[in-house]
């Protein structure tokens, strides 16, 4: 792997200055059989499930609780999950994922405030494409429920990538010759973090199994407007 002509294990790498992080077996078997419990009820038929509500799940996303605190290592201890979702790639849904940057986060209601916009609804939620210096500030995190070897379709990155503003989509294949890829293997249990604006992508796994990623937002500061994040 290489960053920057030098060259970067995963072990090295930062999310300030590749972009993404690894923490190995951040959670206990313990702990991740509990969280499997508080996902239990659901769907299982959809490519990605945006959560809110479950007061397990919030127990575990605070900033002291055990996928909360890798959040608060880099944002610090006010920061607040603010987007879920449940990704489950399998035999039956095995889809790829071209190169792109997250540009939207949910809020509560719509709120007209200059620099935010469009807006759309999906899945019953409000969301909204912010000022990039907000996306900016955020981290996502990327909780694995199960294995991602490389034939399982691991997450793959743009190294770099998140310095670079918000990019064009007619630039993408060009920012990624020249930054590289980073394929993010995991074990069970074990979370990658990385800057929400990161490029990044996933190809379709060559053996399908379970990939159930639990991906959570987050944020510190607050919103101008009135405006107030979902949450979850």
């Amino acid at each position: 792997m290489t960053y920057s002509g030098l060259a970067v294990s995963v072990e090295e790498m930062t999310i300030q200055r590749e972009g993404a992080q690894l923490f190995r077996a951040a959670l206990s078997l313990a702990q991740l059989s509990e969280l499997e419990r508080a996902l239990s009820d659901q769907p299982r038929d959809h490519a990605g499930v945006r959560l809110s509500g479950i007061p397990e799940l919030c127990t575990c996303l605070i900033p002291t609780g055990p996928v909360g605190h890798v959040a608060a290592s880099i944002l610090g201890p006010e920061c607040l999950p603010v987007r879920a979702i449940l990704f489950d790639k399998n035999a039956d849904q095995n889809w790829s994922l071209g190169w792109h940057q997250d540009r939207t986060i949910a809020f509560r209601h719509r709120i007209d405030v200059d620099g935010f916009g469009p807006w759309s609804v999906k899945s019953g939620m409000v969301h909204v494409e912010p000022p990039f210096d907000l996306l900016a500030s955020m981290v996502t995190v990327r909780v694995h429920l199960d294995a991602v070897p490389e034939a399982n379709a691991p997450l793959l990155v743009a190294p770099g990538s998140h310095k670079r503003g918000r990019i064009p989509i007619s630039e993408i294949p060009e920012v990624v010759r020249q930054c590289g890829i980073i394929t993010c293997l995991a074990a069970a249990g074990d979370i990658w973090l990385y800057a929400t604006p990161i490029l990044h992508a996933s190809c379709a796994a060559s053996q399908p199994l379970h990939r159930r990623v639990l991906q959570i937002d987050y944020a510190v500061g607050q919103l101008p407007g009135g405006l107030d994040w979902l949450g979850v």
